[in-house]
């Protein structure tokens, strides 16, 4: 809501934060802004209030406003109650008529009651809040919250009452009810029966914020201890769909739901803890309990799937939306939780893994998911049959679908090598869930989106789309789908050269990831690091890292990352002279690509083979590698051998060949921004006595000069962003930025940020170009 009139309360500007207490992590810095509203004098009031663990992001943050700031709210209730009374009734009506969900009644419950709405303008004078075509505006949400905080319990009931009768409307329904149990004096069985109706009408109609405040309040007003119990999963399920981590965990923390605590740890705790718990679940979704050897005790539901979903005619208890379909039944939750099994083994790495999951599906008598069954093939060494299931669940990208099957779909096609079929079904996934408002499952498609971009030579987009993810990732509370996208960074910082950037962010993601069994992001820190090696020419470390990542046969490493690892580690191994590893690793690479059929694939298995090929030999293969980067997406995988093809066609002095290919991947690389290895494609020009002029856009545009992050750090500079306020915006340290901001000076050849403004600002003036 827009902010009207200055408030008596000093705004001026936020409060610097606290040095005291402990240092909050990053993923709870932007948790602290959620719970605080944005307001900074509520983060600034909570910081120093924080528990070690609650800074370390091991425990829920407080959501109740007057456990977040009671000062803060102390003082907006005390400017509330200067107001004259009848101000106030209308703000009371107002309020809850906006919180915990909008039910658009204000006006129609003023005329109901033939209230005078004249009193507002003591309010708007105040700078309160102002009167608005459709109701009342609040000058921030912490006024909105003391309007209502101030009143008394009775008043409050009496405005929930007022706005349940009007609310009479067709689809009305469940936002009746919530006013009429928020109205209650006390636990009724009938209400509770009521709103859990309600609570399922709102999911079906895609409103999960009013689903989750509905079974919220149903669970208070429960008087059975196992309802109850269901009840706060669903709550629980649906604050997390919504975004709302710290409610989500808080509330999950009064459940005893294996499945529901399994799919929060999986996106923020230990994710092999997370496979176990799930699996766990699973079997207990089965008759009996499970069988003896699977450790099922035979008592008791098997657990509510994750994150959300609602299915109130078995159990009451949430489900997994992120599944595969909504089967119905003991049959649909296991599908529903195999899905989830299936992601956690893959963030863990522990691909084999996969097998157990297959084999108690089997058991169990579902189908399981595509994406399981094909992992479980892969580990075996079976990749045809992983092919064909694989693509089974790449096939499921259509429009309009569940969002979670299409993140499946995504990375399916990711790992046959489909990388536009990859971003054609990730885009799906985070525009449906947009749609649905399920903030989570936003971020969890942005994050294999920002593969597919870049892969398809969109590397500035998937840049964007990665930071982006990441700092949803982080309020929304899925620190390790943020260390995903750390790692992710690091591995774009690699391949446009920027090593400060590519540690730093490798760093970050490792120092995450190892503690908590989260293999795969752990492997592409690692990667990133390796490439960063290979392509400054420190071939004896770039092999030592890339061998243990392409470790080949089936059982070993982590399929996603042996297959992105193995062409480097064949390069770097040739270039130290030890193949014999290498070659192992290049059959198990050539199989794989065999079977997906990936002209990718297929192109980088061809390169292997050109670089482990001698002399006049290689030259056949780099000419069907570049056929068949001819008919693939990955620009800058061609780019690279076409510069190893015109290093050896240099070797072989076939110089004019030689000279038209590196010329050709100089301008790739220029165009993708990777200057380290436009610098060795100049190099080997260099060697042939080619002369080299500046690019014309390095003449007359100076920002051509910078690379991609350097560009955007120094738009933001000269926006007036602080050192600090970019680094956070980029989830970098200040030192960092301090680094590339020397960098663009000197590149640009400027002194200060007065003359980077005056630059850029010319550059961005109309008619510069």
């Amino acid at each position: 809501m827009t902010p009207v009139n200055p408030p008596p309360l000093d705004r001026t500007s936020p409060p610097p934060l606290p040095d005291a207490g402990p240092a909050p992590t990053a993923g709870v810095r932007a948790r602290l802004r959620h719970v605080a509203y944005g307001d900074p004098r509520a983060v600034a009031e909570l910081l120093p209030r924080l528990t070690e663990r609650q800074a370390a992001g091991l425990d829920p943050l407080p959501t109740e406003p007057a456990a977040v700031a009671p000062r803060l709210l102390r003082a907006h209730r005390q400017e509330i109650r200067t107001l004259p009374d009848d101000t106030r009734l209308l703000l009371l009506l107002a309020a809850a008529d906006q919180h915990p969900v909008a039910t658009h009644a204000f006006l129609r419950a003023v005329a109901a009651a033939r209230l005078d709405t004249r009193p507002l303008e003591a309010a708007d004078v105040a700078g309160v809040a102002r009167t608005a075509v459709d109701g009342v505006e609040f000058r921030d949400a912490w006024t909105r919250i003391a309007a209502y905080d101030a009143a008394s319990p009775a008043d409050r009931r009496e405005a929930h009452r007022l706005l349940a009768r009007v609310l009479s409307g067709r689809g009305e329904a469940p936002r009746r009810s919530w006013h009429r149990a928020a109205g209650a004096l006390g636990p009724s069985a009938r209400l509770t029966a009521e709103l859990r109706t309600s609570a399922d009408r709102a999911r079906a109609a895609g409103d999960t914020a009013l689903a989750g405040a509905l079974a919220e309040r149903a669970a208070a007003l429960c008087t059975d201890p196992g309802t109850r119990t269901r009840l706060l999963a669903g709550a629980a399920a649906d604050a997390w769909r919504t975004g709302d981590a710290d409610r989500a965990r808080t509330l999950a923390a009064r459940t005893d739901d294996p499945a529901l605590n399994g799919a929060l740890a999986l996106r923020a705790g230990n994710a092999a803890e997370a496979f176990d718990a799930l699996l766990t679940a699973t079997i207990r979704s089965g008759p009996a309990g499970g069988p003896a050897q699977y450790g099922g005790s035979g008592a008791g539901r098997g657990g509510a799937g994750g994150v959300v979903g609602y299915d109130s005619a078995r159990t009451g208890g949430p489900v997994q939306e992120a599944g595969v379909g909504r089967m119905g039944g003991r049959g649909g939750e296991a599908v529903e939780l195999l899905a989830l099994v299936t992601e956690a083994a893959v963030y863990t790495g522990d691909l084999r893994r996969c097998r157990e999951a297959f084999l108690v599906a089997h058991w169990l008598g579902v189908p399981p998911p595509g994406a399981l069954g094909g992992l479980a093939a892969a580990v075996e060494g079976r990749y045809e049959d992983a092919r064909d299931l694989l693509k089974r669940t790449t096939g499921r990208c259509g429009p309009g679908g569940d969002p979670t099957l299409l993140i499946h779909a995504g990375i399916t096609a990711l790992m046959l090598g489909d990388d536009h079929r990859a971003a054609t079904a990730t885009l799906r996934a985070a525009t449906a869930a947009r749609a649905r408002g399920t903030l989570a499952t936003v971020a969890q498609a942005m994050e294999f989106r920002a593969y597919a971009d870049f892969w398809t030579g969109r590397s500035r987009a998937a840049e964007a789309a990665a930071r982006e993810a990441l700092e949803l990732a982080y309020a929304t509370g899925q620190d390790n789908g943020a260390c995903h996208l750390r790692a992710a960074l690091a591995m774009f910082a690699a391949v446009t050269g920027d090593e400060e950037a590519c540690h730093e962010h490798a760093r970050a993601a490792r120092a995450h990831a190892l503690p908590r069994g989260l293999g795969l992001p752990a492997a592409l820190a690692q990667w990133a690091l390796a490439f960063l090696d290979l392509t400054g020419g420190r071939f004896p470390a770039a092999a030592a890292r890339l061998r243990a990542l392409a470790a080949f046969g089936p059982g070993h490493g982590h399929r996603a990352i042996r297959h992105l690892a193995t062409p480097h580690y064949v390069e770097a191994a040739v270039r130290t002279g030890d193949t014999r590893v290498a070659r192992a690793a290049h059959a198990d690479y050539h199989r794989w690509a065999s079977a997906v059929r990936s002209p990718d694939d297929l192109a980088l298995s061809a390169r292997c083979r050109a670089l482990l090929a001698p002399g006049a030999e290689a030259v056949d293969h780099y000419r069907t590698a570049l056929d068949l980067h001819a008919r693939g997406t990955r620009d800058y995988e061609r780019a690279r051998t076409e510069l190893l093809f015109g290093g050896a066609l240099r070797r072989l002095r076939r110089r004019s060949e030689a000279r038209d290919r590196l010329h050709s991947a100089l301008e790739a690389f220029e165009s993708f921004g990777a200057p380290h290895c436009a610098a060795r494609a100049r190099a080997e020009l260099r060697a042939l006595g080619t002369p080299l002029t500046p690019r014309p856009t390095a003449q007359t545009d100076p920002t051509a000069r910078l690379t991609a992050q350097q560009l955007m750090i120094a738009r933001m500079a000269a926006e007036g962003a602080t050192n600090r306020e970019i680094a956070d915006r980029l989830a970098l340290s200040p030192r960092t930025i301090d680094h590339h901001l020397r960098g663009v000076f000197a590149r640009l050849g400027i002194r200060s940020r007065i003359e980077l403004v005056r630059l850029l600002g010319d550059d961005d003036a109309p008619g510069s170009r």
